[in-house]
């Protein structure tokens, strides 16, 4: 018996706050895994450690979609699709390949560092067994219409608004694939789009604890998707949660 599609039922609004919270008050009522929640504009789009998400009505692909039950290498293959159908869009030849900045960004790289084109949040109910994966992609817009602070670290597809639909509809197959392909597939694609290998990279712990504060070098990821470091002092140690940041190599 093949899996429920991805995509069905689902919500379109105008406007919201967030389409994670609309999703999550879908999940929490019984919603079924696939049901999907998009919007032109957010009001309060979330992104990790409390961050916003913002852009122009209409410009980006924002969406939130119930998964029951999520698999385990989620966050790992939601980036590798996400990527997927960046590459297969209009003008993939006139770009760089999209990477993965661990955890959750995609990016692009450029001279001055990596460009954050896609982010990605994911809010589970593992006691419940579904999660909200959260995926918000610049489609077409335009860096200046960004908030000035956002401007150097953004990038965008740069494509028409009408992109967005075939884009949601080619990340929605992507996202099938990569769910259904085994643990092995979903940890190899993720490294071929590694950004931050052998780079330099410093993280903190988050509010909540984690991992001591500390720096090294990025040395891909581990079977369970944490971020492996090979630490100044000798040794590695392996990240699963908290803030990194990348310093410059020299």
């Amino acid at each position: 018996m093949s899996a429920p599609a991805l995509g069905l039922p689902r919500l379109h609004l105008r406007r919201t706050d967030s389409t994670n919270e609309r999703a999550r008050e879908l999940a929490a009522a019984g919603a079924p895994h696939g049901t999907l929640v998009t919007a032109a504009e957010q009001s309060a789009g979330r992104g990790r450690q409390g961050r916003t998400w913002s852009a122009p009505a209409g410009s980006s692909l924002l969406m939130s979609l119930v998964l029951a039950p999520p698999t385990r290498l989620l966050p790992l293959a939601a980036a590798v699709a996400v990527c997927d159908a960046v590459d297969a869009a209009p003008g993939a030849e006139l770009r760089p390949a999209a990477q993965i900045k661990w955890p959750n960004d995609v990016v692009f790289p450029k001279a001055t560092g990596l460009a954050k084109l896609a982010g990605i949040l994911i809010e589970a109910r593992p006691q419940e067994s579904w999660a909200v994966l959260g995926i918000g992609l610049n489609v077409a817009v335009g860096l200046d219409q960004l908030p000035e602070e956002l401007r150097d670290t953004a990038a965008t597809l740069g494509l028409d608004r009408e992109a967005v639909e075939p884009l949601l509809e080619a990340l929605l197959a992507a996202l099938s694939r990569r769910l259904a392909e085994p643990a092995e597939a979903t940890l190899a694609a993720w490294e071929r789009r590694d950004a931050l290998t052998g780079r330099r990279v410093r993280w903190s712990p988050p509010a909540s604890g984690g991992a001591a504060e500390g720096e090294g070098v990025a040395r891909g990821i581990d079977g369970d998707g944490r971020l492996v470091v090979a630490l100044d002092g000798g040794g590695q140690t392996a990240l699963g949660s908290g803030e990194v940041h990348l310093q410059p190599l020299g």
